[in-house]
């Protein structure tokens, strides 16, 4: 399951559109390390002039792995996490994951490139 949904959020959703920031709550509490992941990188975007942030760290093991591919496959999670920080989302494998700040396209478009994702291959990565 890749979220956990309390009772309350559950109504609400069958009830009609969720907030936002009801969203963004339940991804946080259901994928801790992905969100800290993510909001490290929009931390660091914003203190830094770079047009975007990576991690290139692996995840300490399958479950925290697993919360990541979970953010980034979700189009509706992605969306959300996206939106709240004004930041672009972009993945490379199971921990090369990158935030853009707006306006880096060009950034953004070499980190998604095919060479790229070529040149980030390693015999390490063939299971991620």
């Amino acid at each position: 399951m890749s979220l956990t949904v309390s009772p309350e959020l559950l109504h609400k959703a069958e009830q009609g559109p969720v907030d936002n920031a009801d969203f963004i709550a339940c991804i946080r509490e259901s994928l801790p390390y992905a969100w800290s992941v993510v909001s490290g990188l929009a931390e660091r975007a914003a203190a830094g002039d770079a047009d975007f942030e990576a991690n290139e760290v692996p995840p300490p093991g399958e479950a925290e792995r697993g919360q990541l591919l979970r953010l980034l496959a979700s189009d509706a999670m992605r969306a959300a996490v996206e939106d709240h920080f004004g930041m672009r989302l972009a993945f490379q494998n199971c921990h090369r994951v990158a935030l853009f700040k707006p306006g880096a396209d060009a950034a953004r478009a070499e980190f998604a490139s095919p060479r790229a994702q070529l040149l980030n291959q390693s015999p390490e990565l063939v299971d991620c």
